[in-house]
């Protein structure tokens, strides 16, 4: 198969063609694996547009206040590109508590466009399963479930 999907990093500027989809989730640079890469790469064969907040240049030593341009510019990407996805897959990897995924469950759990995977283990797996019934965001348990909603919620 060809590569037809654009992926644009943080803090590049997106353009999007066709259909698009943020990748949301836990980010341990280093701690855990690049799942983000991972499932773009399976989704690199459909004509889509694909937002991943994985930044090459992240430098984790920056300070995490609004005054400091470097820290903004990422959050203002983050939030921009969740607001104009058509999708957002987010995934809880049970080895991270990622705090900032689950401040963006909350706030685009009503949007209709997220699906969640939160497999066993993850530390607030209850709340998470909560939220998602509450607003009937699709939950799945495992990557590969992910990955084939995700595929079909994008030929949608």
């Amino acid at each position: 198969m060809s590569v037809r999907a654009k992926v644009f990093k943080a803090p590049e500027h997106v353009t999007v063609e066709g259909r698009s989809i943020f990748l949301a989730g836990s980010i341990e640079m280093g701690s855990v694996e690049d799942w983000q890469t991972l499932l773009a790469a399976k989704l690199s064969h459909l004509p889509i547009t694909i937002m991943n907040p994985r930044r090459d240049a992240w430098d984790g030593s920056w300070e995490q206040d609004i005054s400091n341009p470097m820290f903004k510019q990422q959050v203002d990407w983050e939030l921009d590109s969740q607001d104009r996805a058509d999708v957002i897959a987010m995934f809880f990897h049970p080895d991270t508590k990622a705090p900032i995924s689950l401040l963006e469950l909350g706030l685009y759990a009503p949007s209709g466009k997220m699906i969640v995977c939160c497999p066993e283990g993850f530390y607030r797996r209850g709340n998470v399963q909560i939220i998602c019934d509450r607003f009937g965001v699709e939950l799945v348990d495992t990557m590969e479930q992910l990955t084939e909603r995700v595929i079909k919620k994008l030929k949608e």
